[in-house]
């Protein structure tokens, strides 16, 4: 048996996405900017797809501008705020330090161009105050940027709060909604936000593209020069076929929404409760504010990336919250900023489902995981020390 639990990482892609995707590989191949016939077919294809995303989000077609992914998306929302705020003398930007790397290191560059950075830490159950952001709030203050839903252990920020306060502060606010959309309801009017990052392959569309939500009245800065695509805010010939694909995807995942949450929220207390039984085992994540997806576990005394090898032998795919760069082993800075040891999050298990997993795929995972965890441990002297240490 072969068991997929790695959607945050991606997914697989629906079957409507690909039948819709199909034609415009070989048939409708024309250029959107093109004045002939085949390209303004595509320009037609592109458009209604661009009307399908904003419908799904709340948001305006003309607010909606497509992208390569989420990384992009976030890279752009962030300088156009950054160079907006230091137009009028404002350099401080608030975010979170456990966001995804697309937003942290784009803040880590704009810190070296003079920006001051202030990173606000979750709580030990990866929750971010709203009282805390606005507290870091002061007059120099030009953006917040706080995700919507974490990647790696699935906590749902309260972003309208967020939002609320930054509208108080007259201070911009972006999200990265990369995980949510398509998982849980997403409204941008709701919300409040100034502007939202998505991605595709996260909500069983295609990689290689996503969207950037840009409220009314935002001037984008330019990311790519060249061309006068997506209103000259992003300049290359459209991957029609991807944003294609994606605008079918997020309107299947939107129209299943309520039905796939309560699913998928079942499967994932069901995983849950069969794995906490598992010795020195720890839930990392708020237990009820989580995605509907998301099991993120770290286990006492193993090296996530030896699980997950003996995982992968019985089938089942899932990541680790460690990775090996460059020949050193870092744990995940989510876990950091949360608090679990540095010792315990090397031993971090990121299980994420989707509305594709069955019953019998979870209680194989359930029966799987103690029994590499238990051979894992019986093979290492952290484990013998740890059990000698409670003796």
């Amino acid at each position: 048996m072969t068991v997929y639990a790695d959607n945050a990482a991606t997914t697989r892609l629906s079957d409507k996405a690909f039948n819709a995707m199909q034609p415009l590989l070989k048939e409708v191949y024309g250029n959107p900017s093109s004045l002939h016939s085949l390209g303004q077919q595509a320009k037609t294809l592109l458009e209604q797809s661009r009307e399908k995303i904003a419908l799904s989000i709340g948001a305006s077609p003309k607010e909606i501008y497509f992208t390569s992914g989420g990384s992009e998306a976030d890279n752009q929302a962030i300088r156009t705020a950054a160079y907006i705020g230091k137009a009028k003398g404002k350099n401080h930007i608030i975010s979170s330090a456990f966001e995804h790397h697309a937003v942290l290191h784009t803040l880590d560059a704009l810190k070296k161009e003079g920006f001051e950075i202030t990173l606000i830490k979750p709580d030990r159950n990866g929750l971010i105050n709203e009282k805390d952001i606005e507290a870091a709030v002061k007059d120099e203050t030009c953006l917040v940027t706080i995700m919507m839903a974490n990647n790696e252990i699935g906590t749902i920020q309260p972003v309208e709060k967020i939002a609320e306060i930054c509208k108080e502060k007259k201070v911009l606010f972006h999200t990265d909604a990369v995980q949510a959309i398509g998982h849980i309801p997403v409204d941008v009017e709701k919300i409040g936000c100034d502007m939202l990052s998505a991605s595709g392959h996260k909500f069983h569309g295609p990689k290689g593209t996503g969207f950037l939500y840009v409220k009314k009245g935002i001037i984008l800065k330019n990311l790519i020069e060249g061309g006068a695509q997506e209103r000259g805010k992003r300049a290359g010939t459209e991957n029609l076929p991807a944003i294609v694909g994606m605008a079918e995807a997020i309107e299947e995942a939107v129209s299943n929404l309520e039905s796939n949450m309560s699913r998928v929220t079942s499967l994932r207390n069901r995983l849950i409760d069969g794995l906490s039984g598992i010795e020195r085992s720890f839930l990392n994540g708020d237990r009820k504010k989580r995605l509907p997806g998301n099991v993120n576990m770290c286990f006492e005394g193993i090296e996530g990336e030896s699980l997950l090898l003996l995982l992968d032998r019985k089938g089942i795919c899932a990541s680790s919250g460690s990775a090996c760069t460059s020949g050193s082993l870092d744990p995940s800075h989510v876990l950091l900023s949360i608090g679990v040891p540095v010792e315990i999050a090397h031993g971090s298990l990121r299980l994420s489902l989707s509305e594709y997993n069955t019953e019998e795929e979870i209680e194989h995972i359930i029966e799987s995981v103690p029994q590499v965890v238990d051979y894992l441990r019986s093979i290492s002297p952290v484990w013998e020390k740890i059990k000698k240490e409670e003796k």
